[in-house]
Order: structure tokens, then C-alpha cells, then sequence
């Protein structure tokens, strides 16, 4: 969704709490992001993203 001032901003979530992995859910969302173009012609990225990852994906 485009907003103020052109900042593009997108959410997205994982599985189910006990069913999979949530750092699969980030990567996911990060893969789609780059196949359908969402970092072309784009100065700037920020992630936020959950900062308790108990699966290793991001350690």
C-alpha cells in the first residue's frame, strides 16, 4: 500500500503458534516480495521483524 508522502508499507504474518516455523513466514514474505518486483526502483528498505526467533532462522 502506498501512503504518505510515496512510503510503501506491507505486513505480513506467519503460521500458527506450535505449527511451523515463524522466521520460514519472514523468508517467505521476503522471496515473494523480491518476484513480484516490490524492490525495484526503491531507495530504501526497513524490516521489522519479531526479535524471538526460537527456530535459528535468524541467529
Amino acid at each position: 500500500k502506498i501512503g504518505y508522502r510515496d512510503i510503501r508499507c506491507v505486513e505480513s504474518g506467519g503460521p500458527e503458534p506450535g505449527v511451523g516455523c515463524a522466521g520460514r513466514g519472514v523468508i517467505t514474505s521476503i522471496n515473494f516480495l523480491e518476484e513480484n518486483g516490490a524492490y525495484d526502483d526503491v531507495d530504501y528498505v526497513s524490516y521489522d521483524v519479531l526479535g524471538d526467533v526460537v527456530c535459528g532462522g535468524f541467529a
